[in-house]
Protein backbone atom coordinates (compact mmCIF):
# COMPACT_ATOMS: atom_id res chain seq x y z
CA UNK A 1 0.00 0.00 0.00
CA UNK A 2 2.66 2.33 0.64
CA UNK A 3 4.51 2.05 -2.50
CA UNK A 4 1.11 2.44 -4.14
CA UNK A 5 0.57 5.97 -2.70
CA UNK A 6 4.25 6.99 -3.50
CA UNK A 7 3.75 5.80 -6.68
CA UNK A 8 -0.10 8.10 -7.27
CA UNK A 9 2.30 11.06 -5.34
CA UNK A 10 4.93 10.85 -7.58
CA UNK A 11 2.35 10.65 -10.98
CA UNK A 12 0.26 13.76 -9.45
CA UNK A 13 4.08 16.10 -9.28
CA UNK A 14 5.41 14.56 -12.26
CA UNK A 15 3.53 13.05 -14.39
CA UNK A 16 0.18 15.06 -14.72
CA UNK A 17 1.77 17.82 -14.31
CA UNK A 18 3.64 17.51 -17.87
CA UNK A 19 0.23 16.21 -19.36
CA UNK A 20 -2.14 18.80 -17.96
CA UNK A 21 -2.04 22.44 -18.47
CA UNK A 22 -3.78 25.29 -16.88
CA UNK A 23 -7.05 26.52 -18.30
CA UNK A 24 -5.91 29.97 -19.61
CA UNK A 25 -6.60 32.11 -23.44
CA UNK A 26 -3.43 31.59 -24.84
CA UNK A 27 -0.67 34.03 -26.54
CA UNK A 28 -0.73 33.89 -30.30
CA UNK A 29 2.30 32.01 -29.88
CA UNK A 30 0.63 28.64 -28.27
CA UNK A 31 -1.68 27.89 -30.94
CA UNK A 32 -1.29 24.82 -33.05
CA UNK A 33 -1.92 24.31 -37.30
CA UNK A 34 -3.78 22.18 -38.53
CA UNK A 35 -2.88 19.06 -41.67
CA UNK A 36 -5.74 17.18 -42.96
CA UNK A 37 -4.78 13.32 -43.55
CA UNK A 38 -7.48 10.86 -44.88
CA UNK A 39 -7.06 7.37 -42.72
CA UNK A 40 -7.88 4.98 -45.34
CA UNK A 41 -10.76 2.79 -43.43
CA UNK A 42 -12.84 5.86 -44.65
CA UNK A 43 -13.26 4.99 -48.32
CA UNK A 44 -13.36 1.33 -48.85
CA UNK A 45 -15.14 -1.82 -47.12
CA UNK A 46 -13.37 -4.14 -49.05
CA UNK A 47 -9.59 -3.34 -48.76
CA UNK A 48 -8.67 -1.40 -51.95
CA UNK A 49 -4.50 -1.84 -52.65
CA UNK A 50 -2.39 0.52 -50.51
CA UNK A 51 -1.60 2.47 -53.73
CA UNK A 52 -4.98 3.19 -54.94
CA UNK A 53 -4.97 4.39 -50.91
CA UNK A 54 -2.51 6.90 -51.86
CA UNK A 55 -3.47 8.08 -55.04
CA UNK A 56 -7.16 8.87 -53.61
CA UNK A 57 -5.69 10.66 -50.81
CA UNK A 58 -3.43 12.31 -52.84
CA UNK A 59 -5.90 13.32 -55.81
CA UNK A 60 -8.56 14.99 -53.37
CA UNK A 61 -5.88 16.98 -51.97
CA UNK A 62 -4.72 15.58 -48.49
CA UNK A 63 -1.22 15.94 -47.48
CA UNK A 64 -1.03 13.05 -45.22
CA UNK A 65 -2.50 9.16 -45.07
CA UNK A 66 -2.89 7.14 -42.02
CA UNK A 67 -2.29 3.57 -43.61
CA UNK A 68 -3.01 -0.22 -41.96
CA UNK A 69 -0.97 -2.76 -40.83
CA UNK A 70 -3.28 -5.42 -42.62
CA UNK A 71 -3.05 -3.52 -46.19
CA UNK A 72 1.30 -2.90 -45.52
CA UNK A 73 1.33 -7.16 -44.72
CA UNK A 74 -0.83 -7.62 -47.60
CA UNK A 75 1.16 -5.22 -50.10
CA UNK A 76 4.26 -7.24 -49.06
CA UNK A 77 2.99 -10.66 -49.31
CA UNK A 78 2.30 -9.74 -52.85
CA UNK A 79 6.24 -9.93 -53.33
CA UNK A 80 6.17 -5.42 -52.91
CA UNK A 81 9.24 -3.42 -51.40
CA UNK A 82 8.43 -1.09 -49.30
CA UNK A 83 11.28 0.88 -49.95
CA UNK A 84 9.66 1.26 -53.61
CA UNK A 85 6.20 2.14 -51.82
CA UNK A 86 7.98 5.09 -49.34
CA UNK A 87 9.36 6.57 -52.67
CA UNK A 88 5.94 6.40 -54.34
CA UNK A 89 4.72 7.52 -51.02
CA UNK A 90 6.33 11.09 -51.86
CA UNK A 91 5.90 11.35 -55.52
CA UNK A 92 2.50 11.61 -54.87
CA UNK A 93 2.88 14.55 -52.69
CA UNK A 94 1.90 12.44 -49.32
CA UNK A 95 3.64 11.78 -45.70
CA UNK A 96 2.70 8.62 -43.41
CA UNK A 97 1.29 10.22 -40.32
CA UNK A 98 0.40 6.76 -38.40
CA UNK A 99 -0.06 3.36 -39.06
CA UNK A 100 -2.97 1.04 -37.35
CA UNK A 101 -2.69 -1.71 -36.02
CA UNK A 102 -3.71 -4.05 -33.13
CA UNK A 103 -0.83 -5.84 -31.47
CA UNK A 104 -1.93 -6.82 -28.04
CA UNK A 105 1.01 -5.07 -26.11
CA UNK A 106 -0.92 -4.33 -23.26
CA UNK A 107 -1.97 -7.78 -21.96
CA UNK A 108 1.45 -8.21 -20.74
CA UNK A 109 2.95 -11.22 -23.00
CA UNK A 110 5.91 -11.31 -24.51
CA UNK A 111 3.87 -12.13 -27.97
CA UNK A 112 2.14 -8.95 -27.96
CA UNK A 113 5.65 -6.89 -28.21
CA UNK A 114 7.42 -9.05 -30.33
CA UNK A 115 4.60 -8.16 -32.66
CA UNK A 116 4.52 -4.44 -31.76
CA UNK A 117 8.16 -4.84 -32.74
CA UNK A 118 7.44 -6.10 -36.08
CA UNK A 119 4.61 -3.68 -37.35
CA UNK A 120 6.94 -0.43 -35.77
CA UNK A 121 9.84 -1.87 -38.09
CA UNK A 122 7.10 -2.27 -40.80
CA UNK A 123 5.76 1.61 -40.40
CA UNK A 124 10.17 2.25 -39.94
CA UNK A 125 9.99 1.28 -43.81
CA UNK A 126 7.43 3.82 -45.23
CA UNK A 127 8.49 6.92 -43.48
CA UNK A 128 5.52 6.56 -40.26
CA UNK A 129 6.91 7.94 -37.36
CA UNK A 130 3.64 7.22 -35.16
CA UNK A 131 1.82 3.90 -34.58
CA UNK A 132 -1.73 3.22 -33.05
CA UNK A 133 -1.22 1.64 -29.57
CA UNK A 134 -5.07 0.29 -28.58
CA UNK A 135 -5.88 -1.90 -25.51
CA UNK A 136 -5.89 -4.80 -28.17
CA UNK A 137 -6.57 -8.21 -26.78
CA UNK A 138 -7.25 -6.75 -23.26
CA UNK A 139 -9.86 -8.97 -21.27
CA UNK A 140 -13.12 -7.33 -21.90
CA UNK A 141 -14.72 -8.97 -18.64
CA UNK A 142 -12.53 -7.57 -15.67
CA UNK A 143 -11.51 -4.22 -14.88
CA UNK A 144 -7.46 -3.02 -16.54
CA UNK A 145 -5.19 -2.58 -13.88
CA UNK A 146 -3.71 0.85 -15.01
CA UNK A 147 -0.58 1.08 -13.52
CA UNK A 148 0.06 -2.20 -15.43
CA UNK A 149 -0.95 -1.04 -17.86
CA UNK A 150 1.26 2.68 -17.54
CA UNK A 151 4.19 0.24 -16.94
CA UNK A 152 4.39 -1.53 -20.07
CA UNK A 153 3.20 1.59 -22.21
CA UNK A 154 6.75 2.96 -20.86
CA UNK A 155 8.29 0.01 -22.36
CA UNK A 156 6.48 0.11 -25.03
CA UNK A 157 7.75 3.97 -25.46
CA UNK A 158 11.15 2.63 -25.22
CA UNK A 159 10.93 0.25 -27.86
CA UNK A 160 9.70 3.33 -30.14
CA UNK A 161 12.57 5.14 -29.64
CA UNK A 162 14.81 2.60 -30.80
CA UNK A 163 12.74 2.26 -33.80
CA UNK A 164 12.01 5.60 -34.46
CA UNK A 165 8.13 5.07 -34.35
CA UNK A 166 6.70 6.35 -31.17
CA UNK A 167 3.83 4.60 -29.52
CA UNK A 168 0.20 7.07 -29.39
CA UNK A 169 -1.85 5.16 -26.47
CA UNK A 170 -5.75 4.73 -28.05
CA UNK A 171 -8.78 4.26 -26.24
CA UNK A 172 -12.33 3.51 -27.59
CA UNK A 173 -15.37 4.34 -26.26
CA UNK A 174 -16.99 1.61 -26.49
CA UNK A 175 -14.45 -1.03 -25.32
CA UNK A 176 -15.39 -1.00 -21.30
CA UNK A 177 -11.99 -1.36 -20.19
CA UNK A 178 -10.12 1.19 -21.90
CA UNK A 179 -13.47 3.52 -22.81
CA UNK A 180 -11.97 7.21 -21.27
CA UNK A 181 -9.93 9.64 -21.68
CA UNK A 182 -9.22 9.98 -18.08
CA UNK A 183 -7.70 6.22 -18.04
CA UNK A 184 -5.76 6.50 -20.76
CA UNK A 185 -4.56 10.06 -18.87
CA UNK A 186 -3.83 8.01 -15.79
CA UNK A 187 -1.64 5.12 -18.47
CA UNK A 188 -0.07 8.15 -19.50
CA UNK A 189 0.92 9.58 -16.18
CA UNK A 190 2.10 5.72 -14.95
CA UNK A 191 4.43 5.38 -18.03
CA UNK A 192 5.92 8.96 -16.54
CA UNK A 193 7.81 9.63 -19.79
CA UNK A 194 8.13 12.94 -22.07
CA UNK A 195 7.22 10.73 -24.94
CA UNK A 196 3.80 9.64 -24.29
CA UNK A 197 1.38 10.65 -26.62
CA UNK A 198 -2.57 10.10 -26.44
CA UNK A 199 -4.49 8.68 -30.25
CA UNK A 200 -7.82 10.79 -29.93
CA UNK A 201 -11.38 10.57 -31.67
CA UNK A 202 -14.28 13.02 -31.89
CA UNK A 203 -16.99 9.43 -31.27
CA UNK A 204 -14.54 7.90 -29.02
CA UNK A 205 -14.93 10.94 -26.26
CA UNK A 206 -18.24 11.39 -27.23
CA UNK A 207 -19.24 6.79 -26.95
CA UNK A 208 -17.39 6.28 -24.04
CA UNK A 209 -18.69 9.81 -21.82
CA UNK A 210 -15.62 11.73 -21.38
CA UNK A 211 -16.91 14.35 -23.32
CA UNK A 212 -14.98 17.04 -24.93
CA UNK A 213 -14.28 19.55 -21.85
CA UNK A 214 -10.97 17.71 -20.65
CA UNK A 215 -9.30 19.18 -24.37
CA UNK A 216 -8.74 22.57 -22.59
CA UNK A 217 -6.71 20.79 -19.84
CA UNK A 218 -4.18 18.94 -22.44
CA UNK A 219 -1.01 19.93 -22.96
CA UNK A 220 -0.35 20.86 -26.42
CA UNK A 221 2.25 17.34 -27.02
CA UNK A 222 0.13 15.30 -25.96
CA UNK A 223 -2.54 14.95 -29.27
CA UNK A 224 -0.87 14.93 -32.73
CA UNK A 225 -3.19 12.79 -33.82
CA UNK A 226 -7.02 13.56 -33.92
CA UNK A 227 -9.26 11.39 -35.46
CA UNK A 228 -12.08 13.65 -37.06
CA UNK A 229 -15.80 12.21 -37.18
CA UNK A 230 -19.02 12.62 -36.15
CA UNK A 231 -22.31 10.76 -34.08
CA UNK A 232 -25.63 11.04 -35.49
CA UNK A 233 -29.11 12.09 -33.88
CA UNK A 234 -31.55 9.99 -32.50
CA UNK A 235 -29.46 7.15 -31.42
CA UNK A 236 -28.54 6.69 -28.17
CA UNK A 237 -24.61 7.30 -26.74
CA UNK A 238 -24.56 3.47 -25.35
CA UNK A 239 -25.79 2.44 -28.69
CA UNK A 240 -23.97 4.19 -31.40
CA UNK A 241 -21.29 2.02 -32.84
CA UNK A 242 -18.31 2.63 -35.23
CA UNK A 243 -20.72 1.90 -38.45
CA UNK A 244 -22.94 5.33 -36.80
CA UNK A 245 -20.03 7.51 -37.54
CA UNK A 246 -20.48 10.27 -40.24
CA UNK A 247 -18.93 13.49 -41.98
CA UNK A 248 -17.51 15.86 -39.46
CA UNK A 249 -20.01 18.39 -39.12
CA UNK A 250 -23.40 16.65 -40.26
CA UNK A 251 -23.73 15.51 -36.46
CA UNK A 252 -23.72 17.10 -33.20
CA UNK A 253 -20.26 17.29 -32.31
CA UNK A 254 -19.47 20.39 -30.85
CA UNK A 255 -16.28 21.16 -33.57
CA UNK A 256 -15.83 25.11 -32.63
CA UNK A 257 -15.45 23.90 -29.14
CA UNK A 258 -13.95 21.25 -30.17
CA UNK A 259 -11.43 22.38 -32.67
CA UNK A 260 -10.43 25.42 -30.65
CA UNK A 261 -9.16 23.85 -27.45
CA UNK A 262 -7.01 21.80 -29.94
CA UNK A 263 -5.86 24.98 -31.31
CA UNK A 264 -5.26 26.32 -28.21
CA UNK A 265 -3.28 23.67 -26.69
CA UNK A 266 -0.30 24.41 -29.05
CA UNK A 267 1.63 22.40 -31.29
CA UNK A 268 0.28 20.93 -34.49
CA UNK A 269 -2.10 18.40 -34.88
CA UNK A 270 -3.07 15.91 -37.44
CA UNK A 271 -6.71 16.15 -38.26
CA UNK A 272 -7.39 12.85 -39.70
CA UNK A 273 -10.64 11.55 -41.37
CA UNK A 274 -11.42 8.29 -39.84
CA UNK A 275 -15.43 6.94 -40.80
CA UNK A 276 -16.55 3.05 -41.04
CA UNK A 277 -19.99 4.01 -42.65
CA UNK A 278 -21.17 1.84 -45.17
CA UNK A 279 -23.11 3.84 -46.83
CA UNK A 280 -20.32 6.04 -47.55
CA UNK A 281 -18.35 2.83 -48.86
CA UNK A 282 -20.91 2.54 -51.26
CA UNK A 283 -20.00 5.96 -52.84
CA UNK A 284 -16.97 6.57 -55.25
CA UNK A 285 -13.70 6.56 -52.69
CA UNK A 286 -12.26 9.51 -54.39
CA UNK A 287 -15.53 11.14 -53.84
CA UNK A 288 -16.42 10.41 -50.14
CA UNK A 289 -12.28 11.69 -49.75
CA UNK A 290 -12.98 14.98 -51.23
CA UNK A 291 -16.14 15.46 -49.17
CA UNK A 292 -14.33 14.68 -45.84
CA UNK A 293 -11.63 17.08 -46.63
CA UNK A 294 -13.93 19.77 -47.57
CA UNK A 295 -16.23 19.04 -44.87
CA UNK A 296 -13.01 19.24 -42.19
CA UNK A 297 -11.57 22.37 -43.53
CA UNK A 298 -14.76 24.29 -43.48
CA UNK A 299 -15.08 23.13 -39.99
CA UNK A 300 -11.28 24.77 -39.10
CA UNK A 301 -12.01 28.17 -41.05
CA UNK A 302 -14.95 28.55 -39.24
CA UNK A 303 -12.71 28.83 -35.89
Amino acid sequence: MTSRRKVIGTIGLAGLGSLIQTVQVPSLNQTSSFRFCLNTATVSKNPLSVKEYIQIASSAGYDSIELWIRDLKSYKESGNSFGELKKYIAQKGLTVQNVIGFAPWMTGGGEGFRQMKEEMEMAALIGSKRIAAPAAGVDESKPLDLFMAGSKYRELIALGREIGVMPQLEFWGSFIPFSHIGQALMVAAVAGDPDVRILADVFHLFRGNSGFEPLKMLNGRIIEIFHMNDYPAGIPREKQEDPDRIFPGDGLAPFKQILTDLRNTGGQKILSLELFNESYWKEDPLAVAKKGLAKMKKLVDSI
